[in-house]
């Protein structure tokens, strides 16, 4: 095996496209705008990913930018991170440290991108404030706080798009505000400290209302619509009791009562049989169809408009650009910066071809793959951000009324998450830490679950089986609180009119017998095949058709020939026909002697009745099926629990009445419940797909109220899942991952390393900032801009210096602090930049310890500490404790540290501890694909 292509940093297996540009000319065209994001975690840009570079006239405008800030205070952003700190004085500081420059140290007045629903008064902070300024508060800040860690770990900036986050970090950071808050003894303090703990469960009461008020509307909403394909006035005027559902054209599904008050369209354009007491006619029947066809498609065909015009990647591209990424570096014609001398920039640089780069779309699919991105510590900016809500919520209202074989439910977490990340931003405990944050996000996905099914204890599970990264116990806490508030918020609302929280919500009378295991594990081998089957033929259609064809280029074309597809096969079905809740709540339902359940409750005595149904719902179910795997994954919202559920129940119908059936013609009677087969179908085709199991069978008791039917669910669940892994090991979620190429680090998959070392795996040819070396501002900016070049926005610069026979390691500075070090010192190209290590109780850069960092210092720091602050010193954001593993290292021990340690880079060293190289995560990603594909 060749590990060269695998070593390399970000690259292989297409995860090139996720960093940031590839090519010198995208970085030097857009300066800053490439590698700079929106400093909040997932509500900002996304402009590596989906970036196609500036105009001719947008570089004019960048190249063109006048820099101000000699002796006033400036506000800029660099790096995701805002710089509020007297330029004057700073200016000062630096040209009696080097009197042989003479330019001023200058900022663009940029000011960091906002959410939607962020507060506009809202103050501007970095991601690493000083521990002395948490809310605000000025007392003494203890000299023990070298306790933590913190300073040693260095200051961060904030982090950009599709990088991963720091769960060290954010730890050390979270403990030493925390040892801050606790040893304020003031009155003051102890009621800070007791907000603080209670913060969280504050949050997770916002998260869960919020998420069941827009859950509400979303259904409401969505109801309505649906009718509006065959007429009006349907649920106005035709409220569903306690015991019934809607069923088409205004019958209840109990059969002897229709709405008076419902029109179909024939009947609103007075198309009717005169001669015909139903007043139905051929013509009447045409024009229903051709307006069913006609709504639906213009219902599909907003939805997906909507979700290319918000949420496409490019229209997150941020306006942030740094004069140190700049092809005018070095000042303008006069040589500012240069000393007089001849300035380099003056010289027109050519404008290169930009490489296109992959367009996202953040409001399409169901969500769930990208949320799990994002909970593992990847950054998605803009994918959880208000714009992102607005379209998701309003996107799957019409593409889930327009008839399209999809569901609301899985885009539920997607929403949640989005309210949990716009919720927690408020909060600067959550704004600033990334890693908390996530914490909430949890809580939102067990919140989605809750309002999607009704099911908080499901919900909760749900979110550590399936989606949740780093789930200890006060987070599943909190996730169980979270979700029953939104579940008893939903309920207060009654959304449906019938005091249920899912339209699907059963209950049966009758118990099971032994010898219905047999169908029961037939079903589990059924949905485990077709689970397994979908998630294939799904990859594969998405692979070699949607993605290699003229679909690729022309979203809303194929959402309005998906559609169009949908209604002409669906309405001549009464089982397609109705909405996939309705269908699944139909099939589940127990059938008593006054139901008909839209003609799925025969008599079982009546053999032509039951094959007639049977055969009925088999075309439903292929049609479903079939429709599914070319539905998924279209440009517009759209989710598959209701979809699979739909599928499974209607395998498991027919399975149970054929046996109701068979047992009749033996013993005369039954009790079998064909409902109870269709819910086992349904779970068994859902974990199939999904591999999700204990939270599967969770949510199906809570749809039920009862736990007769433990065991038959957790059998079909059990063998489904074993079915599917046999035939396709990864479900469908991991196969979207796969198919997007997002970043996503699987913690439970075991890998077959094959007696390979880390020695196997180092990148060894990795810039290096030497410390024996000038390191100017010109030079380590140079250094920047090839690294960028590589596509490696993700990683840093290991910092060594020369010790007898090797190079021993000191410290390690990632690419956006270097970046935000070099743009505070832009007009000073000539100027070395220091490193250096920090002694116990001292501060690099800072006289005092109260200068945490330069640039989130308040203005009476600035005044004080003018003096002091070196800018040029950059050992402030250098991490000088790295985690370091020997070159002799077994490769499980690397998974195990990025995994369960959340590593971002780990460093190389030899037995005698000098430098070997470095294995950053993504460069780790690509070598897990390469390791896969391989076995």
């Amino acid at each position: 095996m060749s590990h060269g292509s695998l070593r390399g940093r970000g690259h292989g297996h297409g995860l090139q496209h996720l960093a940031a540009p590839t090519t010198p000319t995208a970085t030097n065209a857009q300066g800053r705008s490439l590698l700079s994001q929106e400093g909040s975690t997932d509500s900002g840009h996304w402009a590596s990913y989906g970036t196609v570079g500036p105009s001719s006239a947008s570089n004019a405008r960048l190249r063109s930018t006048t820099y101000t800030g000699a002796g006033t205070g400036t506000t800029g952003t660099t790096g995701g991170m805002t710089m509020s700190m007297s330029f004057a004085s700073l200016h000062d500081s630096v040209r009696r440290r080097h009197p042989h420059q003479s330019s001023v140290l200058s900022t663009g007045t940029l000011t960091r991108p906002r959410s939607l629903w962020t507060l506009a008064s809202r103050p501007l902070t970095a991601y690493d404030a000083p521990l002395n300024e948490v809310d605000g508060d000025t007392e003494q800040q203890p000299k023990e706080l070298d306790e933590s860690g913190a300073r040693l770990n260095g200051v961060r900036v904030w982090y950009s798009s599709f990088t991963s986050i720091d769960w060290l970090h954010d730890a050390i950071k979270d403990s030493a505000r925390r040892l801050h808050l606790r040893r304020r003894r003031s009155p003051r303090g102890r009621f800070k400290a007791a907000l603080d703990r209670s913060l969280g469960w504050i949050v997770v009461t916002l998260v869960g209302v919020l998420t069941a008020l827009i859950a509400f509307f979303i259904v409401r909403s969505e109801a309505v619509l649906f009718d509006l394909k065959e007429g009006v006035w349907r649920r106005f005027c035709c409220p569903i009791s306690a015991n019934d559902s809607m069923g088409l054209n205004g019958h209840a599904l109990n059969g002897h009562d229709e709405c008076s008050k419902w029109r179909t369209w024939a009947q609103l354009l007075h198309v009717s049989d005169p001669n015909n007491d139903s007043g139905e006619s051929e013509a009447a029947w045409i024009v229903d169809y051709m307006i069913y066809i006609i709504v639906a498609l213009i219902l599909a065909g907003s939805s997906c408009i909507l979700t290319l015009k918000l949420t496409a990647s490019t229209s997150f591209v941020s306006n942030k650009d740094s004069g140190v990424l700049s092809p005018h570096f070095v000042g303008g014609p006069s040589g500012v910066g240069g000393g007089g001398k001849t300035n380099r920039a003056a010289v027109p640089e050519p404008e290169p071809e930009v490489v296109p780069r992959k367009v996202m779309y953040f409001a399409a699919g169901s969500g769930i793959p990208e949320v799990k991105t994002i909970l593992s510590g990847f950054v998605i900016h803009g994918y959880l951000g208000g714009r992102t809500l607005f379209t998701k919520a309003v996107g799957l209202t019409l593409s889930v009324a327009s008839g399209l074989t999809l569901g609301k439910e899985g885009p539920f977490v997607h929403i949640a998450s989005c309210i949990g990340n716009i919720v927690s931003r408020f909060f600067v405990k959550y704004e600033t830490n990334e890693a908390k944050r996530r914490e909430i996000l949890s809580a939102a996905c067990a919140a989605g679950v809750a309002v999607a099914f009704g099911a908080p204890v499901g919900g909760t599970l749900f979110s550590l089986e399936e989606v949740s990264y780093f789930f200890p116990a006060k987070v599943m806490w909190r996730s169980f609180f979270c979700a029953m508030i939104a579940a008893g918020t939903l309920k207060f609302l009654n959304p449906f009119g019938t005091g249920k929280l899912v339209l699907f919500q059963v209950t049966y009378d009758s118990d099971w017998k032994a010898y219905e295991l047999v169908p029961f594990v037939f079903l589990g081998v059924v949905g485990g095949a077709y689970g397994a089957w979908f998630s294939k033929l799904n990859y594969r259609w998405s692979r070699d058709v949607r993605n290699a064809s003229w679909l690729k280029t022309h979203p809303l074309a194929e959402v309005l020939l998906v559609t169009l597809f949908t209604t002409l096969l669906s309405f001549l079905n009464p089982f397609t026909r109705m909405g996939g809740t309705e269908l699944v709540y139909n099939l589940f339902a127990e059938c008593h002697p006054t139901d008909s359940h839209a003609g799925t409750c025969v008599d079982p005595r009546d053999a032509r009745a039951v094959l007639l149904l049977a055969r009925s719902i088999a075309v439903a179910m292929l049609v479903k099926g079939v429709l599914t795997i070319v539905t998924f994954g279209i440009k517009l919202p759209a989710g598959i629990f209701v979809p699979t559920l739909g599928v499974g129940a209607c395998a498991g119908r027919i399975v149970g009445v054929l046996v109701q059936a068979v047992e009749y013609r033996v013993w005369g009677e039954s009790q079998v419940i064909p409902g109870v087969y269709a819910m086992v179908g349904a779970a068994a085709a859902l974990s199939g797909a999904t591999r999700t199991t204990v939270s599967l069978a969770v949510i199906m008791f809570e749809l039920t109220d009862t736990l007769t039917y433990v065991i038959p669910v957790m059998l079909g669940v059990l063998v489904a899942k074993t079915v599917a892994d046999a035939l396709e090991p990864r479900g469908i979620y991991d196969l979207v991952i796969q198919l997007n190429q997002l970043p996503y680090l699987e913690s439970k998959h075991q890998y077959l390393w094959g007696g390979m070392s880390v020695a196997d795996v180092a990148e060894r040819h990795v810039a290096v900032i030497r410390l024996d070396e000038d390191n100017t501002v010109e030079h380590l900016r140079d250094k920047l801009r090839d690294l960028l070049a590589l596509g490696d926005h993700d990683t840093g610069f290991p910092i060594v210096r020369r010790d007898r026979t090797g190079l021993r390691m000191v410290g390690y500075i990632g690419v956006n602090e270097l970046e935000h070090a070099l743009s505070i010192v832009a007009d000073t190209p000539h100027v070395v930049c220091q490193f250096s290590s920090v002694r116990p109780g001292e501060m690099p850069g800072a006289a005092n310890d109260d200068a945490y960092s330069v640039s989130s210092m308040t203005s009476a720091q600035r005044a004080v500490h003018a003096e002091s602050v070196d800018p040029l010193d950059f050992s402030v954001y250098m991490d000088q404790a790295p985690m370091t593993v020997q070159v002799g290292s077994p490769l499980e021990l690397v998974q195990q540290l990025f995994v369960k340690l959340g590593a971002r880079y780990l460093v190389v060293t030899d037995t005698d501890g000098f430098y070997e190289g470095v294995i950053d995560k993504k460069a780790w990603l690509a070598f897990l694909h390469g390791l896969e594909d391989e076995h």
